[in-house]
């Protein structure tokens, strides 16, 4: 590849040698863990049972790249079945006993192909061998060997339509067409039983409509339309009633709770099923076997569950009791639910894997994931809560480097997104700064999901604004509270945390020492124009959720850093993937030659081989040096 066809400003990235100068200073110091330890990846991780659970699949590196292997169960030989090189292999499953799947995409650019291999390695088949192409996964059929459906943009890049896939041959059936841009279908649903019977459309730009059918033969009709901030999402058929689904839904309250729906009637029935004051609920669980619901997760400060299924809550309690001190989830499990893959993990650990025979009770360790991480090493996340300055409560997590709470040099890092929200857990960078001696405060602040509709729609049109003054009020808290030293705090995200960064800087210049932008938006007018083709159906939401151009220019520019360059003072780190699809690379181009022409000085780190953020293990090992170089040299 010519350096004319690399996107991005080739004359902006910093020299090899001033971002080699960051590095070297991120590994000086005599510290117990590396980088690497925090970063490499591990030798086996992504644990699946075959359908029969006769077989281990999981992912090792081969090259620096994950891979699939499989092996035996009491068998130490393992088969390595895929040797990618290019790109880390992204995520893979059981298509059948003897067949399994697995996508990668290019150079970051988000385009995820579909591949097969036999289980002994035979038959490699790229399946989607369609360029500029991306495809997403409907339905696996656990009951058909020979085909999935899956869903692809292969007809006009905007829009999905779904497919039946033979695994083998690769030969494509198209179930429906989504022809429309002006009213797009978004999503499909099966039944248990694999058939094509729930679809959702945007409508009008800015609203949802359900649609269903009672049989494949026949046209979708819709059944209700709601605005996009109410959310009635299916989850799941009933197992007797044909038309009825269980769903998350926040029509005509402001959390989502677990409820039924009567697809014929276009109503809820029945009584709510579960709801929690504090948080949505949208986490229903069953048994495909026994045709029963089993539990309910939700998560306010941890993931919580409320069980529905005694033989559920039975092994789960087993499981915890046998497993103290970690949090226990399912992983995977045969056909005949008999075996189980179990993943331990807690704040201070990646966990381990387990096998698990639910007849027999036997519980027994595959692997560590991070065995050379001391969980004893490493630092607690702990849940915080404190209020905006218009009276909201914002939610929130703090990682100490050790048990003195005061006077800390302290990283502020608020979530990409901004439409997710944090959770408790491991989180390897919160642990590598905490391991070199920095706090680390994250939050969720408004228009983060999961605190119901209100809380979600106070961040419309506030970027820079109001979502900017709960970060800001969280460094404040910190200050009052004696835990940050007002002289050492900076400020690090990711996506729009590189917004909110780029926003930090530009906006209370007096409250952060450096920053450091990782694939950040600097222009909300750019941002808007570059986005990816299947985010033009929702470029309404988007107009509602960020700002109009036309309507709300003032407003936008406002909030935009790059147009506001003069109130940047603090040392600023600018990190970009040159083929991000969702962050142009001109985001950061922008930031880095304004600052230049005004005589700042500003390291960029660009990556020609990575999209919206960095995954290949040598430049994530790169990149975090460089910032902790970069740390040192501004935080201290």
């Amino acid at each position: 590849m010519s350096d004319q066809s690399l996107p991005g400003d080739l004359s902006l990235p910093s020299s090899a040698e001033e971002l080699q100068t960051l590095i070297e200073l991120g590994q000086a110091g005599n510290h117990k863990y590396s980088v690497e330890d925090f970063f490499r990846n591990p030798e086996k991780s992504a644990y699946q049972l075959s359908p029969g659970g006769e077989y281990f699949s999981y992912t090792a590196p081969f090259e620096r790249r994950k891979n699939v292997c499989v092996q035996k169960i009491g068998e130490e030989q393992a088969l390595q079945l895929t040797k990618e090189t290019d790109r880390d292999i992204s995520g893979y499953g059981w298509a059948s006993a003897s067949r399994i799947l697995y996508i990668k995409d290019a150079a970051g650019d988000e385009n995820f192909q579909l591949y097969a291999i036999d289980l002994d390695g035979g038959n490699p088949k790229e399946l989607t061998p369609f360029e500029g192409v991306r495809i997403q996964i409907i339905d696996i059929l656990e009951d058909n060997e020979d085909e999935i459906i899956i869903g692809m943009n292969k007809n006009n890049p905007q829009l999905f339509e779904p497919y039946r896939l033979n695994i083998h041959s690769g030969a494509l059936n198209r179930l429906a067409e989504n022809r429309n841009v002006m009213e797009p279908i978004d999503s499909w649903m099966t039944d248990h039983a694999g058939r094509l019977r729930i679809a959702t459309k945007v409508k009008g730009g800015t609203n949802t409509v359900l649609m269903y059918r009672d049989s494949e033969e026949e046209d979708f009709r819709e059944i209700i339309e709601t605005d996009f901030t109410e959310n009635m999402s299916p989850l799941f058929f009933d197992f007797e009633h044909y038309h009825i689904v269980y769903a998350s839904s926040n029509l005509g309250r402001d959390k989502s709770e677990i409820v039924k729906f009567d697809m014929h009637a276009g109503k809820e029935v029945g009584d709510v099923i579960f709801g929690h004051p504090d948080v949505d609920v949208s986490g229903l669980h069953y048994s495909k076997k026994r045709k029963v619901l089993t539990s309910i997760s939700y998560t306010t400060d941890k993931v919580k569950r409320k069980f529905l299924d005694e033989q559920t809550e039975a092994t789960y309690h087993f499981l915890t009791n046998k497993l103290p001190g970690f949090e226990v989830g399912f992983a995977s499990n045969s056909k005949d639910e008999h075996k189980f893959i179990i993943r331990t993990y807690s704040d201070r650990s990646l966990g381990a894997y387990y096998f698990f025979d639910a007849v027999s009770r036997e519980l027994v360790k595959i692997t560590d994931v991070s065995p050379w991480l001391h969980e004893r090493d490493l630092v607690p996340m702990k849940p915080i809560a404190y209020q905006s300055r218009d009276g909201l409560t914002i939610h929130g997590y703090l990682s100490l480097p050790s048990d003195q709470d005061k006077n800390l040099p302290i990283i502020i890092n608020p979530h990409g997104g901004p439409w997710v929200r944090d959770a408790w857990g491991y989180n390897p960078e919160v642990q590598l700064f905490a391991n070199r001696g920095y706090g680390v405060l994250q939050m969720n602040y408004r228009s983060s999901t999961g605190y119901g509709k209100s809380f979600f729609k106070a961040g419309f049109k506030e970027w820079g604004k109001k979502m900017q003054d709960d970060i800001t009020d969280g460094v404040h808290w910190l200050i009052d509270e004696g835990i940050a030293d007002p002289v050492r705090i900076s400020i690090y995200g990711g996506s729009y945390g590189g917004y909110a960064t780029l926003a930090g800087v530009t906006f209370t210049p007096e409250l952060y020492c450096c920053a450091i932008d990782y694939v950040g938006v600097s222009n909300l007018f750019t941002f808007m124009k570059t986005i990816p083709p299947y985010w033009k159906p929702y470029l309404d939401m988007m107009y509602a959720m960020v700002g109009n151009p036309e309507h709300d220019a003032e407003r936008m520019r406002e909030a935009s850093p790059a147009y506001h360059i003069d109130k940047i003072s603090a040392p600023l780190f600018v990190i970009q993937g040159a083929n991000d699809p969702r962050v142009n690379i001109d985001e950061s181009d922008q930031i880095v030659r304004s600052l230049r022409e005004s005589g700042i000085d500003v390291p960029y780190m660009v990556k020609y081989d990575e999209g919206h953020g960095f995954h290949n293990e040598e430049n994530r090992f790169e990149v975090y040096k460089a910032a902790l170089g970069f740390l040192a040299k501004h935080l201290g």
